[in-house]
């Protein structure tokens, strides 16, 4: 698909929009203005540079968002940048409530996209953090049990494992975190990740 087309199957994302429909529209418009190619990723609008993700629309029950890929490379000199949580290194949103805040803010959206741009042209990347995972007790406990647990989950990714550790460790109560573990065990053991 070239810059500036749209593509099909975001029009029937954005037909069966039952929120934010306007807004997402609007923003389609401004990213197609910047000529980036359009296409249809995880479910939603995601528009790249020579193949690169550059940036996705998003919508939420309470706003509807950009959310730049390499978004902590932005200098975000207006502070329009947000962290979605903070276990979330790379990417960062810009929220919306409504087309008029859209309208208002399309020229510094705009220069967000452009630099967005530029930083993919540089070839630049986010240097993650792998900070030691510290395994819950219960995921130990199961690793002694299953020596073949534990062997499978030091083959997946440090993404995979970040995800399951921090998925296990969620809960207040040790019987929780324990039924999380067990019902986990088939996914890691085939090698998948928590939402693959």
């Amino acid at each position: 698909m070239a810059n500036n087309e749209t593509n099909p199957k975001v029009d029937a994302f954005l037909s069966a929009a039952e929120k934010w429909q306007k807004e997402f529209e609007k923003l389609r418009r401004i990213f197609l203005d910047c000529r980036l190619t359009e296409e249809l990723k995880w479910g939603v609008p995601c528009y790249t540079f020579e193949g690169k993700n550059v940036a996705l629309i998003h919508g939420f029950k309470e706003y509807c968002a950009i959310l730049f890929v390499k978004g902590a490379l932005l200098k975000d000199a207006h502070r329009l940048l947000v962290q979605q949580t903070e276990n979330v290194q790379a990417g960062r949103q810009i929220r919306f409530t409504g087309l008029q805040e859209i309208d208002a803010m399309e020229p510094l959206i705009k220069a967000y996209i452009y630099e967005a741009v530029e930083i993919e042209k540089a070839g630049l990347n986010v240097e993650f953090k792998h900070p030691e995972l510290i395994l819950p007790e219960e995921l130990r406990h199961k690793f002694d049990e299953m020596p073949a647990l534990k062997t499978a989950f030091e083959k997946l990714t440090p993404g995979r494992q970040r995800a399951y550790v921090l998925y296990f460790s969620e809960p207040k109560q040790s019987k929780t975190r324990e039924s999380r573990v067990e019902k986990q065990i088939g996914r890691i053991l085939a090698g998948k990740g928590l939402n693959d």
